[in-house]
């Protein structure tokens, strides 16, 4: 029933769109235009400048976090939640209450709604807020709003509810489409819960799925904490590399990009030390997950995980990565062979590829052949120029512009969070993005996107605003410059905000199905969908422009820059394959046949080929055993389908706005409420205006074929 917010990882007038551009009816028609605000600034000169924060609003009244009210303070995440709770029991006797009929799922999905808006702001408080006060506070309303969620997935009153509505073929047939689905999807998160056992099993089922929300906030924390070591052990001259803290040196990542060997050996060796604590909760974790899905009736965790997605089952998946690394296997040896050779060029003493090398020695080769290091780019990648370069593209492709909004005192966690408000030419208003986009102190490392609050059509007719959250770690402008940008940090930008803008145009009727509450192997599509766009010239000569001189990126730079993409490239798919079969086997049969670290090992060997380092436990920093659990492959096989997009209907003319308006309504404006693979077959029907030869089933083959093919 709660859909959660994380992810890490997009108009002719709406006078114009067909009625199923919603998903179902018209209700798109009915929906008023947002107006638009005065006080919106230009978004790329308000990336180029130091943030005011709260000082130009001293005196006004303080709003809470995200606007809400109850926020200005931790003590609001209690009260927050017990409203929700509130609201729920209510809304659970209406549910039971109401005859069976389109009515049923409005109320599901407005409990959902209900409960959604607390649990993924605080996901994303308990993780990102500076201060630890609201980090606690939201850490538990995430676990009191998470025990509610499986309590009523077990509720056997509200599932016959919905269950009357289901079995009743006259009901069902009269049904649109996206309201059939969401109702459907409602019953399977049932069905997965164990609403068919007896009483004690599905008081089992709850408490299990309230252990493992536990134990995959523990683990979660884990993955990102430093350890140290005494300093004696390390070489004096290295030391330096790391920070020093009394007697001991801190290590809080692996370096990866650090020129000196050893430095990064050392890095490497002590950041994955098997901590004792992180293994036991990785343990229970997977062993929680297993018992679980064996007694809701699944034979794994992965079986039970991947119900309702593209790969549809772990054999499909394990199919589909075997096949990719046997295509995968000679180019990935000649790339650690090249990499070899540039370590013997550079370290004649010890040339084997290590697991520390390939992202340090292919970053060299890349540079040497290409000359493409990071500072020759970086001068034309402003943040402010990156930002606009968005609005450009959006807006030809799309319709859309984004605008800077000053937020109100206690709107923002941190004085430098820009709030972003999408506005559509005709539409208006479309949602608010807030971009906490600089480094800190204690915030996670990763990129993310963050549901905060999803977009649905209200009971008054009038449409509830999505709102999400783009959280990066760029390096802060100086006296001298802007925030610059390297070539990686602007195509991860260009990742992110292609999910912000599933969120911003999902306009479905519901917000269970909206933007990218959809399959976890669909979720990337328009994400790394994006990255083609940020990787071609034609879209970075609209905004590449030297900070100081104006100068535009010339060509031939960018042109390197791309081919220099494929330097190592299969190196760099085969670990993500090992990352995948890894995940795989650690959610598949149980109990294990040997240890985590055994099987680490094991598939190492297997899918990537560089050795295992001995006391060494890297699984216990894989943090996307969390959210992505028995789903890391998503990111392979949305990676095909986006290249199929690509290729087929943008790759000619990156700005098409006849393949963007298609794109938007066969695809972002459904989110989750249509099978994905319809979406992409919707997309790509363009191809048959001038190919009418082509049938439905030929296409639909065709991209499922596209699905592997174009990974390799």
């Amino acid at each position: 029933m709660l859909c959660v917010g994380r992810l890490g990882g997009f108009g002719a007038r709406a006078a114009a769109l067909p009625p199923r551009w919603a998903g179902q009816g018209s209700f798109q028609a009915g929906i008023r235009a947002r107006r638009v605000s005065t006080s919106w600034s230009p978004v790329g000169a308000a990336f180029n400048v130091k943030p005011q924060g709260s000082r130009l609003d001293l005196f006004g009244e303080r709003r809470g976090l995200f606007g809400v009210p109850e926020l200005s303070a931790p003590e609001g995440f209690h009260i927050a939640q017990e409203k929700a709770l509130r609201k729920t029991e209510l809304l659970v006797d209406r549910a039971c209450s109401t005859p069976p009929g389109p009515q049923t799922v409005l109320i599901f999905d407005e409990l959902s709604d209900s409960l959604c808006r607390v649990a993924d702001l605080a996901d994303f408080v308990k993780i990102a807020h500076p201060e630890p006060a609201f980090r606690e506070a939201a850490e538990e309303a995430c676990r009191s709003i998470g025990t509610m969620v499986e309590k009523l997935n077990t509720n056997v009153d509200l599932y016959q509810s919905l269950q009357k509505l289901l079995t009743d073929k006259k009901l069902v047939d009269s049904l649109d489409p996206e309201t059939r689905r969401v109702a459907e999807l409602f019953m399977f998160d049932f069905e997965i819960s164990g609403i068919h056992l007896d009483k004690e099993k599905r008081k089992r089922a709850v408490d299990l799925n309230v252990k493992i929300l536990d134990l995959s906030s523990t683990f979660l924390m884990g993955t990102n904490f430093p350890n140290k070591i005494e300093k004696h052990l390390l070489p004096e001259h290295i030391r330096h590399n790391f920070t020093s803290a009394g007697d001991h040196i801190i290590i809080d990542g692996l370096h990866a990009e650090a020129p000196d060997d050893l430095v990064r050996e050392a890095a490497y060796k002590i950041f994955l030390y098997p901590n004792a604590g992180q293994l036991k909760c990785l343990e229970e974790l997977l062993s929680s997950r297993d018992l679980l899905a064996k007694l809701v009736g699944y034979s794994t965790f992965s079986h039970r995980a991947l119900q309702g997605t593209i790969a549809k089952n772990p054999e499909t998946v394990m199919q589909f990565l075997e096949k990719l690394s046997d295509k995968l296997s000679e180019r990935t040896l000649k790339d650690f062979e090249m990499i070899r050779e540039m370590k013997m060029k550079l370290n004649p003493q010890n040339s084997e590829v290590m697991p520390w090398d390939p992202p340090y020695y292919s970053g060299v080769i890349r540079a040497e052949r290409y000359n493409i290091e990071p500072s020759l780019y970086c001068p034309f990648f402003s943040l402010g120029a990156c930002m606009e370069g968005l609005n450009i593209l959006l807006n030809r492709l799309l319709g859309i512009s984004l605008y800077a909004e000053q937020p109100a005192k206690g709107e923002v966690w941190s004085e430098d969070v820009r709030k972003l408000a999408v506005v559509h030419e005709s539409e208006g208003l479309l949602g608010y993005i807030y971009c906490d986009f600089f480094q800190r102190a204690d915030k996670p490392h990763q990129d993310c996107h963050f549901t905060i609050r999803g977009g649905r059509l209200k009971e008054d007719g009038d449409y509830q605003l999505p709102v999400v959250v783009l959280m990066l770690n760029l390096p802060r402008s100086s006296r001298s410059s802007p925030t610059l940008l390297t070539p990686g940090m602007m195509e991860n930008l260009f990742h992110e905000m292609g999910h912000a803008m599933h969120s911003m145009l999902g306009r479905t009727r519901y917000q269970h199905v909206t933007g990218t509450r959809c399959p976890t192997d669909f979720a990337e599509v328009p994400s790394i969908l994006m990255e083609y766009f940020a990787n071609d010239y034609r879209v970075v000569n609209q905004f590449a422009r030297h900070y100081q001189t104006g100068q535009p990126l010339p060509k031939n730079m960018v042109s390197r820059l791309c081919e220099s993409k494929k330097v190592c490239a299969a190196a760099d798919m085969q670990l993500q394959v090992f990352y995948a079969a890894l995940d795989q086997i650690y959610h598949g049969k149980h109990p294990l046949r040997n240890s985590t670290t055994d099987i680490l090992k094991e598939t190492q060997e297997k899918f990537y080929g560089l050795p295992y380092v001995p006391n060494t436990a890297w699984q216990l920093r894989f943090s996307h055993l969390v959210g992505y659990g028995a789903k890391y492959y998503s990111y392979l096989m949305s990676r095909a389908v986006a290249s199929m997009l690509w290729k087929e209907c943008f790759l000619r003319d990156p700005f098409n706005r006849a393949a963007g308006e298609r794109y938007r309504r066969e695809m972002l404006a459904h989110g989750g409420g249509r099978e994905p693979m319809l979406m992409v077959e919707a997309v790509m029907t363009v191809l048959t205006q001038s190919c009418p030869h082509r049938t439905n089933m030929h296409r639909h083959k065709q991209a499922m074929r596209w699905r592997r093919d174009d990974l390799v």
